[in-house]
């Protein structure tokens, strides 16, 4: 099982419909925690802290802020990272209901994985 942290700007409607396929998946929003609006490196931080890897549509800026703290050698609970562009939203639902089936969380510690998967 993997506890997951949704970014503010991922698609709400894919939370909505990978919840409505798994309702007991781990996953949070930063609205729900109080990480509305705050920055890529704080929401990589309360990840890291949490154990929680990061979904997110943000394929530019929230990937580059993730290999920093990789290089850094900081902890990084790992981020799956959503092309917007390539979405298909059962393909994605199927990817991440097949990590939370066949992998934990700290697998995935220090690494950055796009959706879908190939």
């Amino acid at each position: 099982m993997i506890r997951l942290l949704a970014d503010e700007n991922l698609d709400y409607d894919l939370v909505r419909g990978v919840l409505r396929r798994r309702p007991n998946l781990d996953l949070i929003r930063v609205q729900s925690v109080g990480l509305l609006e705050a920055d890529d490196p704080t929401i990589l931080e309360w990840a890291a802290n949490e154990k929680r890897a990061l979904l997110t549509h943000d394929v530019n800026t929230m990937t580059r802020y993730a290999f920093e703290r990789i290089k850094r050698e900081e902890p990084m609970a790992g981020v799956f990272a959503i092309h917007q562009d390539r979405l298909a939203p059962m393909t994605v639902f199927d990817d991440l209901l097949l990590l939370d089936e066949c992998s934990e969380t700290s697998e995935w510690s220090g690494q950055i994985l796009y959706l879908p998967m190939k």
